[in-house]
Protein backbone atom coordinates (compact mmCIF):
# COMPACT_ATOMS: atom_id res chain seq x y z
CA UNK A 1 0.00 0.00 0.00
CA UNK A 2 0.88 3.67 -0.63
CA UNK A 3 0.68 4.89 2.62
CA UNK A 4 0.76 8.61 1.02
CA UNK A 5 -2.21 8.22 -1.04
CA UNK A 6 -3.95 7.73 2.28
CA UNK A 7 -3.41 10.89 3.73
CA UNK A 8 -6.47 12.15 6.33
CA UNK A 9 -6.98 15.76 4.59
CA UNK A 10 -10.54 16.65 4.45
CA UNK A 11 -11.72 18.00 8.32
CA UNK A 12 -14.78 20.44 7.20
CA UNK A 13 -17.20 18.92 8.95
CA UNK A 14 -16.03 18.07 12.05
CA UNK A 15 -14.45 21.43 12.14
CA UNK A 16 -18.23 22.97 11.78
CA UNK A 17 -19.48 20.57 14.72
CA UNK A 18 -16.65 21.34 17.09
CA UNK A 19 -17.64 25.44 15.88
CA UNK A 20 -20.71 24.66 17.49
CA UNK A 21 -19.88 22.36 19.98
CA UNK A 22 -17.44 25.36 21.47
CA UNK A 23 -20.79 27.28 22.09
CA UNK A 24 -22.62 24.66 24.44
CA UNK A 25 -19.77 22.53 26.01
CA UNK A 26 -16.46 23.92 28.17
CA UNK A 27 -13.75 23.59 25.51
CA UNK A 28 -16.07 22.30 23.01
CA UNK A 29 -16.12 18.65 24.87
CA UNK A 30 -17.70 17.01 27.63
CA UNK A 31 -14.65 15.37 28.62
CA UNK A 32 -11.03 17.18 28.65
CA UNK A 33 -8.67 15.06 27.26
CA UNK A 34 -11.36 14.90 23.82
CA UNK A 35 -10.00 19.01 22.96
CA UNK A 36 -6.53 17.21 21.79
CA UNK A 37 -5.07 20.48 24.19
CA UNK A 38 -2.41 17.54 24.77
CA UNK A 39 -1.42 17.45 21.47
CA UNK A 40 -2.87 20.96 19.70
CA UNK A 41 -4.72 20.73 16.36
CA UNK A 42 -8.58 20.46 15.78
CA UNK A 43 -10.31 17.19 17.20
CA UNK A 44 -12.29 15.33 14.68
CA UNK A 45 -15.52 14.13 15.37
CA UNK A 46 -16.37 10.63 15.41
CA UNK A 47 -18.97 9.44 13.24
CA UNK A 48 -19.44 5.68 13.31
CA UNK A 49 -17.69 2.40 14.35
CA UNK A 50 -17.23 -0.79 13.34
CA UNK A 51 -15.06 -3.35 14.19
CA UNK A 52 -11.33 -1.95 14.67
CA UNK A 53 -11.92 1.21 12.31
CA UNK A 54 -13.96 4.20 13.47
CA UNK A 55 -14.96 7.21 11.30
CA UNK A 56 -15.32 11.19 11.75
CA UNK A 57 -17.83 12.85 10.24
CA UNK A 58 -16.00 13.89 7.11
CA UNK A 59 -16.01 9.96 5.96
CA UNK A 60 -12.17 9.74 7.30
CA UNK A 61 -11.24 5.90 8.08
CA UNK A 62 -8.81 5.58 11.06
CA UNK A 63 -7.51 1.95 13.07
CA UNK A 64 -8.51 2.92 16.45
CA UNK A 65 -6.54 1.96 19.53
CA UNK A 66 -8.77 4.47 21.78
CA UNK A 67 -11.64 2.51 21.85
CA UNK A 68 -13.56 5.05 23.73
CA UNK A 69 -11.14 4.77 26.32
CA UNK A 70 -10.61 0.81 27.07
CA UNK A 71 -14.14 -0.69 27.23
CA UNK A 72 -14.36 -1.35 23.69
CA UNK A 73 -12.74 -5.01 24.34
CA UNK A 74 -14.33 -6.51 21.17
CA UNK A 75 -14.48 -3.73 18.85
CA UNK A 76 -16.78 -1.53 17.60
CA UNK A 77 -20.31 -2.12 17.07
CA UNK A 78 -20.30 -6.21 18.03
CA UNK A 79 -22.75 -8.10 16.78
CA UNK A 80 -22.95 -9.89 20.08
CA UNK A 81 -23.70 -6.60 21.91
CA UNK A 82 -25.91 -4.77 19.68
CA UNK A 83 -28.30 -7.97 19.29
CA UNK A 84 -27.86 -8.04 23.23
CA UNK A 85 -28.84 -4.59 23.68
CA UNK A 86 -32.17 -4.47 20.95
CA UNK A 87 -33.51 -7.41 22.62
CA UNK A 88 -33.02 -5.39 26.28
CA UNK A 89 -34.51 -2.59 24.58
CA UNK A 90 -37.90 -4.34 23.90
CA UNK A 91 -38.35 -4.55 27.59
CA UNK A 92 -37.99 -1.48 28.93
CA UNK A 93 -34.10 0.93 29.24
CA UNK A 94 -34.75 1.87 32.70
CA UNK A 95 -36.99 0.78 36.09
CA UNK A 96 -35.58 2.05 38.70
CA UNK A 97 -36.00 -1.85 40.20
CA UNK A 98 -33.91 -4.61 40.69
CA UNK A 99 -33.40 -6.94 37.66
CA UNK A 100 -32.57 -10.32 36.59
CA UNK A 101 -29.68 -9.57 34.79
CA UNK A 102 -27.90 -7.26 37.29
CA UNK A 103 -27.64 -10.17 39.10
CA UNK A 104 -26.55 -12.05 36.31
CA UNK A 105 -23.41 -9.89 35.79
CA UNK A 106 -22.43 -9.85 39.14
CA UNK A 107 -22.04 -13.33 39.26
CA UNK A 108 -20.31 -13.29 35.91
CA UNK A 109 -17.79 -10.84 37.17
CA UNK A 110 -17.74 -13.31 40.30
CA UNK A 111 -16.68 -15.98 38.62
CA UNK A 112 -13.56 -14.31 37.28
CA UNK A 113 -13.03 -12.31 40.70
CA UNK A 114 -13.54 -14.58 43.29
CA UNK A 115 -12.31 -11.57 45.63
CA UNK A 116 -16.29 -9.52 44.90
CA UNK A 117 -18.08 -11.77 46.80
CA UNK A 118 -20.01 -8.82 46.65
CA UNK A 119 -20.60 -5.75 44.35
CA UNK A 120 -22.61 -2.27 43.80
CA UNK A 121 -23.01 -1.12 40.42
CA UNK A 122 -22.77 2.44 39.67
CA UNK A 123 -23.03 4.77 36.44
CA UNK A 124 -19.14 6.00 36.44
CA UNK A 125 -15.92 4.86 37.67
CA UNK A 126 -15.63 8.21 39.81
CA UNK A 127 -19.05 7.26 41.55
CA UNK A 128 -17.46 3.50 41.89
CA UNK A 129 -13.64 5.23 43.39
CA UNK A 130 -15.12 7.92 45.76
CA UNK A 131 -17.97 5.54 47.50
CA UNK A 132 -14.86 3.32 48.04
CA UNK A 133 -12.96 6.05 49.74
CA UNK A 134 -16.08 6.46 51.73
CA UNK A 135 -16.84 2.94 52.51
CA UNK A 136 -12.88 2.41 53.87
CA UNK A 137 -12.89 5.04 55.80
CA UNK A 138 -16.17 3.89 57.53
CA UNK A 139 -14.63 0.85 58.01
CA UNK A 140 -11.39 1.88 59.56
CA UNK A 141 -13.11 5.19 60.90
CA UNK A 142 -9.71 6.89 59.47
CA UNK A 143 -9.86 9.51 57.40
CA UNK A 144 -6.67 9.17 55.21
CA UNK A 145 -6.06 7.84 51.71
CA UNK A 146 -3.16 7.34 50.16
CA UNK A 147 -2.42 7.60 46.23
CA UNK A 148 0.28 8.19 43.59
CA UNK A 149 1.76 9.98 41.53
CA UNK A 150 -0.19 9.72 38.01
CA UNK A 151 -3.05 7.68 38.77
CA UNK A 152 -6.55 8.57 38.44
CA UNK A 153 -9.10 8.00 40.38
CA UNK A 154 -12.25 10.11 38.82
CA UNK A 155 -12.51 13.17 39.54
CA UNK A 156 -14.44 13.41 42.99
CA UNK A 157 -12.92 16.27 45.22
CA UNK A 158 -10.50 13.26 47.19
CA UNK A 159 -8.73 12.04 44.17
CA UNK A 160 -7.82 15.51 42.11
CA UNK A 161 -4.68 15.53 43.72
CA UNK A 162 -1.49 14.63 41.59
CA UNK A 163 -4.18 13.18 39.05
CA UNK A 164 -2.53 11.97 36.42
CA UNK A 165 -3.10 12.55 32.38
CA UNK A 166 -6.17 15.07 32.37
CA UNK A 167 -5.03 16.93 34.68
CA UNK A 168 -0.81 16.72 33.45
CA UNK A 169 -2.45 17.03 30.02
CA UNK A 170 -3.85 20.65 30.92
CA UNK A 171 -0.91 21.61 33.22
CA UNK A 172 -3.17 21.90 36.76
CA UNK A 173 -1.42 20.34 39.57
CA UNK A 174 -4.51 20.08 41.31
CA UNK A 175 -8.31 21.39 40.63
CA UNK A 176 -9.46 24.96 41.79
CA UNK A 177 -12.86 24.01 43.77
CA UNK A 178 -11.53 21.65 45.92
CA UNK A 179 -11.14 22.43 49.58
CA UNK A 180 -8.06 22.55 51.03
CA UNK A 181 -9.26 20.51 53.89
CA UNK A 182 -10.37 17.80 52.27
CA UNK A 183 -7.58 17.83 49.83
CA UNK A 184 -5.03 17.22 52.92
CA UNK A 185 -6.87 13.94 53.62
CA UNK A 186 -4.98 12.82 50.67
CA UNK A 187 -1.56 12.01 50.35
CA UNK A 188 0.53 11.06 47.45
CA UNK A 189 4.37 9.41 46.63
CA UNK A 190 5.67 8.28 43.85
CA UNK A 191 4.37 4.49 42.12
CA UNK A 192 6.15 2.16 42.23
CA UNK A 193 8.50 3.78 45.71
CA UNK A 194 7.48 1.31 47.96
CA UNK A 195 9.85 2.91 51.08
CA UNK A 196 7.86 6.05 50.88
CA UNK A 197 4.46 4.15 51.34
CA UNK A 198 5.83 2.12 54.37
CA UNK A 199 7.36 5.34 55.98
CA UNK A 200 3.69 7.38 55.30
CA UNK A 201 1.45 4.25 56.57
CA UNK A 202 3.49 3.63 59.64
CA UNK A 203 3.11 7.52 60.48
CA UNK A 204 -0.19 8.25 59.23
CA UNK A 205 -3.29 6.38 60.15
CA UNK A 206 -4.64 5.21 56.47
CA UNK A 207 -7.81 4.34 55.86
CA UNK A 208 -6.98 3.04 52.34
CA UNK A 209 -3.82 2.54 50.00
CA UNK A 210 -5.48 2.86 46.21
CA UNK A 211 -3.59 2.57 42.98
CA UNK A 212 -4.05 1.93 39.38
CA UNK A 213 -2.46 -1.79 39.20
CA UNK A 214 -0.83 -0.54 35.89
CA UNK A 215 -0.92 2.93 35.68
CA UNK A 216 -3.10 3.70 32.33
CA UNK A 217 -3.43 7.87 33.22
CA UNK A 218 -0.29 8.93 33.34
CA UNK A 219 1.11 6.78 30.56
CA UNK A 220 1.20 3.07 30.26
CA UNK A 221 3.47 2.48 33.74
CA UNK A 222 4.34 -1.37 35.30
CA UNK A 223 4.51 -1.84 39.00
CA UNK A 224 8.05 -3.18 39.64
CA UNK A 225 7.69 -7.14 40.79
CA UNK A 226 7.97 -6.17 44.88
CA UNK A 227 5.76 -3.41 44.50
CA UNK A 228 2.16 -4.46 44.61
CA UNK A 229 2.80 -7.30 47.27
CA UNK A 230 4.83 -4.95 49.32
CA UNK A 231 1.74 -2.42 49.47
CA UNK A 232 -0.75 -5.78 50.58
CA UNK A 233 2.49 -6.30 53.59
CA UNK A 234 1.99 -2.49 54.08
CA UNK A 235 -1.68 -2.59 54.23
CA UNK A 236 -1.82 -5.86 56.56
CA UNK A 237 0.53 -4.55 59.23
CA UNK A 238 -1.04 -1.01 59.45
CA UNK A 239 -4.47 -1.87 59.34
CA UNK A 240 -5.21 -0.07 55.65
CA UNK A 241 -7.36 -1.25 52.91
CA UNK A 242 -5.80 -2.08 49.97
CA UNK A 243 -7.73 -0.62 46.60
CA UNK A 244 -7.41 -1.52 43.48
CA UNK A 245 -8.71 0.71 40.75
CA UNK A 246 -9.45 -1.51 37.88
CA UNK A 247 -11.53 0.70 35.86
CA UNK A 248 -9.16 0.56 32.92
CA UNK A 249 -7.40 -2.56 33.63
CA UNK A 250 -10.20 -4.89 34.95
CA UNK A 251 -10.51 -8.05 32.46
CA UNK A 252 -7.43 -5.78 30.55
CA UNK A 253 -4.00 -7.04 31.84
CA UNK A 254 -5.34 -10.79 32.60
CA UNK A 255 -8.50 -12.42 32.36
CA UNK A 256 -9.32 -12.19 35.73
CA UNK A 257 -7.69 -8.57 36.28
CA UNK A 258 -5.28 -7.68 38.42
CA UNK A 259 -5.39 -10.03 41.78
CA UNK A 260 -4.28 -12.80 38.68
CA UNK A 261 -1.78 -11.23 36.70
CA UNK A 262 -0.44 -10.19 40.35
CA UNK A 263 -1.24 -12.51 42.68
CA UNK A 264 -2.28 -10.16 45.38
CA UNK A 265 -5.82 -10.07 46.77
CA UNK A 266 -7.38 -6.17 47.39
CA UNK A 267 -9.66 -5.74 49.82
CA UNK A 268 -11.80 -3.65 47.66
CA UNK A 269 -11.53 -2.99 43.89
CA UNK A 270 -13.68 -0.88 41.64
CA UNK A 271 -14.45 -1.73 38.02
CA UNK A 272 -15.79 0.37 34.85
CA UNK A 273 -15.22 -0.06 31.25
CA UNK A 274 -14.94 -3.51 30.03
CA UNK A 275 -17.83 -4.35 32.20
CA UNK A 276 -20.41 -2.03 30.37
CA UNK A 277 -19.13 -3.20 26.91
CA UNK A 278 -19.76 0.40 25.63
CA UNK A 279 -22.38 1.22 28.13
CA UNK A 280 -21.76 3.88 31.21
CA UNK A 281 -21.78 1.61 34.06
CA UNK A 282 -19.05 1.07 36.65
CA UNK A 283 -19.41 -0.93 40.08
CA UNK A 284 -17.53 -1.79 43.13
CA UNK A 285 -16.97 -4.46 45.55
CA UNK A 286 -15.10 -6.85 47.71
CA UNK A 287 -15.30 -9.44 50.75
CA UNK A 288 -18.81 -9.52 52.03
CA UNK A 289 -18.10 -8.18 55.56
CA UNK A 290 -16.72 -5.11 53.92
CA UNK A 291 -19.89 -4.49 51.55
CA UNK A 292 -22.53 -4.99 54.17
CA UNK A 293 -21.59 -1.64 55.88
CA UNK A 294 -23.37 -0.15 52.29
CA UNK A 295 -26.91 0.92 53.01
CA UNK A 296 -29.56 -0.58 53.26
CA UNK A 297 -27.60 -3.38 54.97
CA UNK A 298 -25.59 -1.12 57.02
CA UNK A 299 -25.19 2.88 57.43
CA UNK A 300 -22.99 4.10 55.18
CA UNK A 301 -25.14 5.70 52.01
CA UNK A 302 -25.04 5.37 48.20
CA UNK A 303 -27.62 5.14 45.47
CA UNK A 304 -28.20 6.43 42.23
CA UNK A 305 -30.78 6.13 39.81
CA UNK A 306 -29.38 4.43 36.61
CA UNK A 307 -27.38 1.86 38.66
CA UNK A 308 -27.67 -1.21 37.20
CA UNK A 309 -29.18 0.12 34.27
CA UNK A 310 -30.72 -2.82 32.02
CA UNK A 311 -29.18 -1.59 28.62
CA UNK A 312 -25.92 -1.48 30.95
CA UNK A 313 -26.02 -4.99 32.24
CA UNK A 314 -27.36 -6.03 28.37
CA UNK A 315 -23.66 -4.81 27.17
CA UNK A 316 -22.03 -6.32 30.35
CA UNK A 317 -23.30 -9.69 29.77
CA UNK A 318 -22.94 -9.68 26.14
CA UNK A 319 -19.01 -8.78 26.71
CA UNK A 320 -17.90 -10.52 29.34
CA UNK A 321 -19.59 -13.60 28.13
CA UNK A 322 -17.82 -13.54 24.18
CA UNK A 323 -14.19 -12.30 26.09
CA UNK A 324 -13.53 -16.25 26.95
CA UNK A 325 -9.81 -16.92 28.17
CA UNK A 326 -9.22 -17.99 24.65
CA UNK A 327 -10.25 -14.51 23.12
CA UNK A 328 -8.78 -12.67 25.69
CA UNK A 329 -5.25 -14.76 25.08
CA UNK A 330 -5.76 -13.92 21.22
CA UNK A 331 -6.13 -10.14 22.07
CA UNK A 332 -2.90 -10.24 23.94
CA UNK A 333 -0.99 -12.05 21.25
CA UNK A 334 -1.79 -9.44 18.93
CA UNK A 335 -1.13 -6.72 21.06
CA UNK A 336 2.86 -8.19 21.35
CA UNK A 337 2.81 -8.18 18.10
CA UNK A 338 2.02 -4.48 17.61
CA UNK A 339 4.20 -3.51 20.57
CA UNK A 340 7.09 -5.05 19.24
CA UNK A 341 6.45 -4.38 16.07
CA UNK A 342 6.57 -0.39 17.64
CA UNK A 343 9.75 -0.77 18.77
CA UNK A 344 11.20 -2.73 15.83
CA UNK A 345 10.20 1.11 13.53
CA UNK A 346 11.47 2.92 16.84
CA UNK A 347 14.59 1.51 16.13
CA UNK A 348 15.33 1.50 12.70
CA UNK A 349 14.84 5.41 12.90
CA UNK A 350 17.08 5.80 15.54
CA UNK A 351 14.52 7.04 18.50
CA UNK A 352 14.62 7.02 22.09
CA UNK A 353 11.75 4.93 22.54
CA UNK A 354 10.15 2.05 25.30
CA UNK A 355 6.75 -0.02 25.15
CA UNK A 356 5.39 -2.30 26.29
CA UNK A 357 2.29 -4.26 27.31
CA UNK A 358 -0.03 -6.41 29.92
CA UNK A 359 -2.98 -8.34 28.36
CA UNK A 360 -4.51 -6.16 25.63
CA UNK A 361 -3.86 -2.22 27.51
CA UNK A 362 -0.73 -1.39 26.19
CA UNK A 363 1.28 2.15 25.45
CA UNK A 364 4.68 3.79 24.62
CA UNK A 365 6.66 6.35 25.66
CA UNK A 366 9.94 8.31 22.95
CA UNK A 367 12.79 7.90 25.80
CA UNK A 368 15.46 5.39 26.68
CA UNK A 369 14.72 3.34 29.80
CA UNK A 370 11.99 1.53 31.90
CA UNK A 371 9.37 3.98 33.20
CA UNK A 372 8.70 3.45 36.57
CA UNK A 373 6.78 6.79 37.98
CA UNK A 374 4.51 9.66 36.46
CA UNK A 375 8.49 11.63 36.79
CA UNK A 376 9.69 9.34 34.29
CA UNK A 377 6.97 9.44 32.22
CA UNK A 378 7.38 13.16 32.22
CA UNK A 379 10.78 12.97 30.74
CA UNK A 380 10.01 11.26 27.84
CA UNK A 381 10.21 13.40 24.39
CA UNK A 382 6.54 15.03 24.03
CA UNK A 383 7.28 17.71 21.16
CA UNK A 384 7.90 14.39 19.20
CA UNK A 385 4.82 12.54 20.47
CA UNK A 386 2.61 15.06 19.36
CA UNK A 387 4.28 15.34 15.94
CA UNK A 388 4.19 11.42 15.69
CA UNK A 389 0.01 11.53 16.88
CA UNK A 390 -0.48 13.50 13.63
CA UNK A 391 1.28 11.71 11.49
CA UNK A 392 -0.35 8.51 12.68
CA UNK A 393 -3.69 10.47 12.43
CA UNK A 394 -3.14 12.22 8.99
CA UNK A 395 -2.29 8.09 7.92
CA UNK A 396 -5.61 6.65 9.23
CA UNK A 397 -4.31 5.61 12.80
CA UNK A 398 -6.25 6.66 16.06
CA UNK A 399 -3.81 6.70 19.30
CA UNK A 400 -4.94 8.86 22.72
CA UNK A 401 -4.60 12.45 22.08
CA UNK A 402 -2.14 12.98 25.05
CA UNK A 403 1.50 11.52 25.99
CA UNK A 404 0.16 10.30 29.00
CA UNK A 405 -2.21 7.97 28.32
CA UNK A 406 -2.51 4.19 27.88
CA UNK A 407 -4.17 2.63 24.44
CA UNK A 408 -5.91 -0.22 23.94
CA UNK A 409 -6.94 -3.32 21.09
CA UNK A 410 -9.43 -5.46 20.72
CA UNK A 411 -10.66 -8.98 19.23
CA UNK A 412 -11.40 -7.01 15.86
CA UNK A 413 -7.83 -6.02 15.28
CA UNK A 414 -5.93 -8.99 13.51
CA UNK A 415 -2.77 -9.76 12.05
CA UNK A 416 -4.13 -7.85 8.82
CA UNK A 417 -4.91 -4.22 10.80
CA UNK A 418 -1.89 -4.92 13.02
CA UNK A 419 0.51 -5.14 9.77
CA UNK A 420 -1.43 -2.06 8.23
CA UNK A 421 -0.92 -0.20 11.33
CA UNK A 422 2.55 -0.79 11.57
CA UNK A 423 3.28 0.15 7.74
CA UNK A 424 1.57 3.38 8.37
CA UNK A 425 3.41 4.25 11.90
CA UNK A 426 6.43 3.49 10.26
CA UNK A 427 5.68 6.38 7.90
CA UNK A 428 4.27 8.57 10.28
CA UNK A 429 7.71 8.29 12.61
CA UNK A 430 9.77 8.82 9.18
CA UNK A 431 7.40 12.35 8.59
CA UNK A 432 7.48 13.48 12.43
CA UNK A 433 11.07 13.17 12.70
CA UNK A 434 11.81 15.18 9.22
CA UNK A 435 9.32 17.70 10.38
CA UNK A 436 11.70 18.32 13.86
CA UNK A 437 14.68 18.68 11.25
Amino acid sequence: MNVSNSLRTNNTRSAEIMARARGRFPGGVNSPVRAFRGVGGEPFVAARGKGAFVWDADGNEYIDYILSWGPLVLGHAPQVVLDALAKVMQDGTSFGMPTEREVDLADMIAARMPHLEMVRFTSSGTEAAMSIARLARAITKREYILKFEGCYHGHADAFLVRAGSGVATLGLPDSPGVPEALAKLTLTCAYNDLEAVEKIAREVPLAAIMLEPIVGNGGYIEPTAEFIPGLRRIADETGALLVFDEVMTGFRIAYGGAAERFGVTPDLTALGKVIGGGLPVAAYGGKREFMEHIAPTGPVYQAGTLSGNPLAMAGGLATLGALTREVHDGITAQTANLVQGMRDIAARHGVPFTASHSGSMWGFFFRDGVVRTFEDAKLSDVSLFKRFFHAARRRGVSLAPSAFEAAFMSSAHGPAEIAETLNRLDDALGAALAERD
